[in-house]
């Protein structure tokens, strides 16, 4: 790698812009496959990132940002393996997740592609849908490891009904209370389950709930109910 950024232009880049510059050319791509690739949640090293398929190293050499920001996320979709011999990494003994899947965005650009009910103005709509993105992405100590993590991250990049659910109820004076994930009484052969989104009336008190019903026996999570009002058993 030094020797790579040695013979390449990088003045006026910082470090980071110059080791993305390097491994982001395709002649330099036998770089880009000798490299360890972490994934961190909440300033904690998680996971050591694997791809299933070789050429999708691409995909992790675009989730080594030249300018990260702390809004940055990415999005790993794969089976979680056993944890990393030393020799792997560095010595990091990590667990490895061989991954089919990955997407690098920014939170803000998650946001701006939410269809917007032309009736909300624009900053309501991002400054709610931002916080609803905090909460779930902060959830006890949400690391994509259990079902009901995978339900609300899946929810949180691919349903965009929570997000105008959640702008309408603070619309109506309404906080954002709790968010629950339920074991459905649809279980039984699939693993299902009931993502609880509760809204209480700054004033009064009075909760409504809506839910989302997911099944996640899969790799791959997908809806089974739409958003619609929930009712306590």
């Amino acid at each position: 790698m030094a020797q790579a950024v040695g013979r390449a232009e990088t003045s006026e880049l910082t470090d980071r812009q110059a080791v993305h510059s390097i491994i982001s050319r395709p002649e330099n791509r036998y770089l880009a496959r000798q490299l360890c690739y972490v994934l961190n949640i909440q300033g904690i090293d998680t996971y050591l990132l694997r791809p299933r398929d070789p050429a999708d190293v691409a995909l992790l050499v675009d989730a080594v940002r030249s300018d990260p920001r702390p809004t940055d996320l990415d999005v790993v979709i794969g089976l979680r393996g056993p944890l990393a011999p030393p020799s792997l990494c560095n010595g990091l003994t990590l667990p490895v997740v061989f991954f089919d899947q990955l997407y690098s965005f920014d939170g803000a650009e998650l946001i701006r592609a939410i269809e917007r009910p032309a009736a909300i103005p624009a900053d309501r709509f991002e400054s709610a849908s931002h916080e609803l993105l905090r909460r779930i992405l902060h959830m006890g100590d949400n690391a994509g490891d259990t079902d009901e993590h995978r339900a609300l991250n899946y929810l949180a990049v691919r349903y965009d009904k929570i997000y105008h659910r959640t702008v309408a109820a603070f619309a109506a004076d309404s906080a954002l209370s709790a968010v629950d994930v339920l074991d459905s009484r649809l279980s039984g052969a699939r693993r299902i389950l009931d993502v609880v989104l509760s809204y209480t009336h700054r004033r009064n008190d009075v909760t409504e709930k809506y839910f989302v019903r997911i099944d996640c026996t899969e790799e791959f999570p997908f809806v089974v109910t739409k958003l619609t009002p929930y009712y306590d058993r």
